[in-house]
């Protein structure tokens, strides 16, 4: 396992590093890539060890939550959450260049009672003057049998959150730098309870070009208001 200084100068090694090839490349001339990228895997636990967890234990609950490699989290009542860690540099801290891709992608499955599989939600924090700013969706899934699935989100198609409320401008999100990734189910808020589980492979950029045409198609016919994002009540 590396330490957390260890870390810290392999951040910053990997961006002088980075720098020093785009002078010498000149890489500033040329077409910014729209490859897709994998920005977070959940293939070891120094890679699980990037994110941090919360639930409703934290602040007095009853959930539980289990983070292992191979295996999904479990949680059981009110919330739970995983968050990407803050990743400092020399040179401040290192965020995610998403400007040029237009989906964030993610590997998942999920587990238990059919009803929570409603209580997802992904937050994203990005560059901004206003901490308290979070761009929420639902996180939506195909698959009723526990089975892997990608699953994308447009950034367009996020909504900017203040201290869990909806704003009420209606913002897009500035898709410059992307500073967290969070998943949080949100049992309470969903008003679901029961058995909670969910599996988490990796998280993406893509864009159009990198969907298969029949998921894009059915992605842009799942967009709507965000009231009608919300799960049912129940």
């Amino acid at each position: 396992m590396q330490s957390h200084w260890v870390k810290y100068w392999n951040r910053t090694s990997n961006i002088l590093r980075q720098g020093i090839y785009d002078v010498v490349h000149m890489t500033g001339s040329e077409a910014p890539s729209r490859a897709a990228r994998t920005i977070f895997s959940f293939n070891d636990l120094d890679s699980i060890r990037e994110f941090k967890t919360g639930c409703d234990a934290d602040i007095g609950g009853h959930p539980r939550l289990r983070v292992q490699p191979g295996k999904e989290g479990k949680v059981r009542g009110g919330y739970a959450a995983i968050q990407s860690r803050r990743r400092p540099t020399l040179f401040g801290e290192q965020m995610e260049d998403i400007e040029h891709h237009d989906y964030l992608a993610l590997r998942v499955r999920a587990g238990g009672e059919p009803a929570t599989r409603e209580a997802y939600f992904v937050n994203l924090r990005t560059e901004g003057l206003v901490q308290a700013d979070i761009w929420q969706h639902r996180l939506f899934f195909r698959r009723t049998d526990g089975g892997w699935e990608d699953v994308y989100i447009p950034f367009a198609n996020f909504v900017r959150t203040n201290h869990g409320q909806i704003a009420e401008s209606k913002d897009t999100m500035g898709t410059a730098k992307l500073r967290s990734v969070n998943i949080s189910l949100l049992g309470g808020h969903s008003n679901v309870s029961g058995k909670y589980e969910l599996g988490i492979d990796s998280i993406r950029l893509v864009n159009e070009e990198d969907i298969d045409r029949s998921v894009t198609k059915a992605v842009k016919e799942s967009s709507a208001e965000w009231e009608d994002l919300r799960p049912n009540r129940r």
